[in-house]
């Protein structure tokens, strides 16, 4: 008999009671994403071989995709909180962050393992041939070429975009009418690479000395009895005046971002430089600029893993032609054109590296700020 008001405790548990209950509570958190996620491939796979109409499948696919995911979170959320303290901290950050990794492992790594894979071996991936689509990638004239428009693109879009975004960011501030000036300068955002192509080649475009010039640069030249140019043929000007639609359609990115980033300059050090004598040149370069460096900094590399990876503006504007081809068309013909697969992913894994330092510069800039 107990005394009175005593409280009962349960009997102890053997040690392997203990494991036996926390690796079964395990298995279970672990198995039932992995089970919830094969449903979900399963239906994807059955809508995707179904007869019916399109509509039905489309409405389908979003309810399941969108419903599943979410179930799925839910139900492996609360069996994960169902495990010991000690479980439950190791595998929480796992099933929120497994799925994406398993995306993009499935959508990024294993592809990129793949071409890798496939740039040993010859245009009909039989014959393994080594490092020779690499050679023949670095002694093809035309990949000189290719390196050196892209040297371009990287330098005068990445500086420009960047640069007049800043000072665009700053001059607006000041204006009443900031919130139009933003909309009007952002606009081009909205705009596709092959879209303002389409728009800057009406610019662009050449007529023979006599005809009618329906290009606006020609068009001012011939207003002044000037000779119209055939700005799209020229090396490099060719290439220079592809990436200013680059600039044009990414400066408007660069000065929203580099907007938000002036509204954290606090007021007290904009006003005591003033008051110490500064001018608003020495405010902006001393003060203004090393407080949103690192802001500036990401921007800067956002665009540039832009500009590495061009593609559509130089085959919509010239196909490649009169020299303006970059890394990327070059792997678009090799692949596509001469239907040469393994010279092709050998220059899709060049840009795959030209791009991998400065998305891990970007990365360890993000990581920086975080900490």
């Amino acid at each position: 008999m107990q005394p009175a008001g005593a409280v009962s405790t349960p009997p102890p548990r053997g040690l392997g009671q203990v494991l036996a209950t926390g690796i079964g509570r395990v298995l279970v958190s672990v198995s039932v994403p992995i089970v919830a996620f094969i449903v979900l491939w399963g239906g994807f796979i059955f809508l995707k071989d179904s007869g019916a109409p399109r509509i039905v499948i489309v409405v389908v696919a979003i309810v399941w995709g969108i419903g599943g995911v979410a179930m799925l979170y839910v139900v492996a959320n609360w069996l994960t909180e169902k495990l010991p303290t000690v479980w439950r901290g190791r595998i929480l950050p796992f099933v929120f962050v497994g799925p994406a990794v398993a995306i993009l492992a499935f959508y990024l790594l294993i592809p990129a393992v793949l071409t890798a894979w496939a740039s040993l071996f010859d245009a009909n991936g039989k014959e393994f041939v080594g490092l020779a689509n690499y050679e023949y990638s670095f002694t093809n004239p035309d990949m000189v070429i290719a390196i050196r428009n892209n040297v371009l693109w990287l330098v005068f879009g990445t500086l420009f975009s960047t640069g007049l975004g800043l000072v665009i960011a700053v001059l607006v501030e000041r204006s009443r009418l900031d919130r139009l000036a933003k909309t009007l300068i952002f606009l081009p955002m909205a705009i596709s690479f092959v879209g303002a192509s389409v728009i800057w080649r009406f610019v662009f475009s050449y007529q023979p000395a006599g005809e009618t010039q329906i290009g606006l640069l020609n068009a001012i030249l011939g207003a002044f009895g000037i000779a119209p140019v055939s700005w799209l043929t020229g090396e490099p000007l060719n290439t220079i005046l592809l990436v200013v639609i680059l600039i044009w359609g990414q400066t408007g990115f660069a000065m929203v971002i580099l907007a938000a980033a002036l509204k954290g300059v606090p007021d007290e050090m904009l006003e005591a430089g003033r008051i110490d004598g500064a001018s608003e040149f020495q405010i902006f370069r001393k003060i203004i600029v090393p407080t949103i460096w690192p802001t500036i900094v990401t921007v800067a590399t956002t665009i540039a893993i832009l500009t590495l990876k061009i593609y559509d503006i130089v085959y919509a504007m010239t196909g490649g032609n009169f020299s303006t081809q970059v890394i990327a068309t070059l792997m678009w013909d090799q692949a596509f054109k001469f239907f040469d697969a393994g010279r092709g992913a050998a220059l899709a894994m060049i840009l795959l590296a030209a791009v991998t330092p400065v998305i891990w510069y970007n990365l360890r800039q993000f990581r920086g700020r975080a900490i």
